[in-house]
């Protein structure tokens, strides 16, 4: 089966003038599988935006190439628009003027799709993303979990494939950013694939099979979610509870440990160097009597910060 998307030496600069060239892409190789939820994670700056525009036809590549179901996206850019979907954040691509109904309606006339179609499908995505008793509102009274959605149903009008998200629960509260996830899941089991642009990691452990980092227009990583922890090499963990504040000052102290944490209340995590160092901890800590320890790997996000470092902060 042919990847869902794949780019071979990608390259896109931005000219400015007398300024020097701002490369935003430089050489990036990347496949993501058919029916796959891949993260691209990354500071801002690093190119995910400028993926995200050169994939959905909005923007060309100064080199390289990149397909979409084996289309080119810029020899076949056709082709390639009618099998995706971009979902933005924020308000681009809505009119707060117009009803959620007619938004769609607007859309569905832009992409051709016939009047009769257009409003069944604008009819049955509204129920699906939960805005059929707003459908004649306004969408400068929506919320931005709403708009949110909105966007979805927008990104799903003319039945695409592979779905770029670029940054979909950014602002949301808790409860709509969950509600969109599932929505995101279910629209998975259904075959479809997606490509999530995210600094939310949180977000990126919980929906995606794979995940890709990339700081200014390079790749610096990319692997499934749950072994992404393995980029760091030997380094591991140790996570355990405990009371006492002197007890973490002296296994601080261990030349096996590499840093401490404290995570929640009394609860700790501990980096090790390697396996037998982690070995040496669990020892230590239950020659303490401490016996909630276990062995753990680093998180996403502890990847993403050791991996960007202070660029990291910049999202």
């Amino acid at each position: 089966m042919e990847a869902a998307v794949h780019t071979s030496g990608l390259r896109r600069v931005y000219k400015r003038g007398r300024k020097d060239p701002v490369v935003a892409l430089d050489d990036l190789t990347l496949a993501i599988e058919q029916n796959e939820i891949h993260g691209l994670l990354g500071p801002n700056g690093a190119g995910k935006t400028t993926l995200v525009k050169i994939l959905s036809t909005v923007l060309l590549p100064s080199g390289g190439s990149a397909r979409v179901l084996g289309r080119d996206v810029v020899t076949d850019t056709r082709t390639v628009r009618s099998q995706v979907g971009l979902v933005l954040g924020g308000d681009r691509g809505l009119y707060d003027r117009l009803s959620a109904r007619r938004n769609l309606l607007f859309w569905g006339a832009l992409y051709k799709l016939g009047a009769r179609t257009t409003r069944e499908r604008a009819d049955a995505l509204l129920e699906r993303v939960g805005l059929a008793e707003r459908a004649d509102d306004r969408v400068e009274r929506f919320s931005r979990g709403m708009r949110q959605r909105l966007h979805l149903a927008r990104g799903l009008l003319h039945e695409p494939r592979v779905l770029f998200l670029d940054e979909p629960t950014s602002g949301l509260d808790p409860v709509a950013a969950g509600a969109f996830r599932r929505l995101v899941l279910d629209l998975r089991a259904e075959g479809r694939t997606f490509l999530l642009a995210t600094h939310d990691m949180d977000e990126a452990t919980a929906l995606c099979d794979r995940v890709t980092l990339i700081d200014r227009g390079q790749m610096l990583l990319s692997a499934d979610t749950a072994r992404a922890g393995r980029f760091l090499g030997e380094r591991e963990c140790v996570d355990f509870t405990h009371p006492d504040p002197s007890l973490i000052e002296a296994l601080a102290l261990l030349p096996d440990v590499i840093d401490a944490e404290q995570r929640d209340g009394t609860a700790w995590r501990v980096h090790t160097a390697g396996r037998d160092g982690t070995r040496r901890v669990l020892a230590w800590l239950l020659d303490r009597d401490v016996l909630t320890a276990r062995r753990g790997e680093p998180t996403l996000e502890e990847v993403y910060l050791r991996t960007v470092g202070d660029r990291g902060m910049r999202v």
